[in-house]
């Protein structure tokens, strides 16, 4: 339902009425700038949007339909401000796989993978196969919980299910194979 206030107001400013204007500023300020800042996420530049805001709103007050609420309408025009705004400062992308016409021709942008690192992937591979040695090396009892807890994800109680021992002595062993696996670790680096 349409507020009685904002109706009133907004037949007033239709007549010119200055006050009429300032007051619908004053009541709906305050959650323009709220609604500029949550889409721009600028301060400052959001004070600014509060003010385009009005500018258009108060340049097309015919148009307000009074079958409906102006504070819908107003938050309608504040959030196409914004999101105007945000396109104007878009930066123009680039696209990697379309050629760029140069005055000579077209060329065809070639960017290096800076990403592989055969240094980084030969460490992982070491530190894997150290991992792996380390848990072989492990007495049985302790080499079966951890693969079972940490390569198959299994929960202790069906660790301890089909080991047919207590759930208790399945976190001992996990935890005694834990510290052996970190003095082998240790000894490798």
């Amino acid at each position: 339902m349409p507020s009685e206030g904002d109706q009133t107001l907004v037949k007033l400013a239709l007549t010119g009425d200055q006050k009429a204007y300032k007051s619908l500023f004053e009541m709906h300020r305050q959650a323009i700038y709220h609604i500029a800042v949550k889409i721009i996420r600028n301060q400052e530049e959001a004070n600014d949007l509060v003010q385009e805001t009005f500018i258009k709103a108060f340049g097309s007050l015919k148009t307000y339909d009074s079958h409906y609420r102006f504070s819908t309408w107003l938050y309608k025009i504040a959030a196409n401000c914004s999101i105007d705004y945000l396109r104007k400062k878009r930066i123009d992308s680039l696209s990697l796989d379309k050629p760029i016409e140069t005055p000579d021709g077209d060329m065809q942008m070639e960017l290096p993978d800076y990403s592989y690192n055969p240094e980084q992937e030969l460490r992982s591979k070491e530190q894997r196969f150290g991992i792996e040695d380390a848990i072989s090396s492990l007495p049985d009892k302790y080499k079966e919980v951890i693969i079972l807890r940490h390569k198959e994800d299994r929960p202790y109680e069906d660790i301890a299910k089909q080991l047919r021992v207590p759930v208790g002595t399945v976190k001992a062993r996990i935890f005694r194979a834990r510290e052996l696996l970190k003095k082998k670790l240790k000894s490798i680096r």
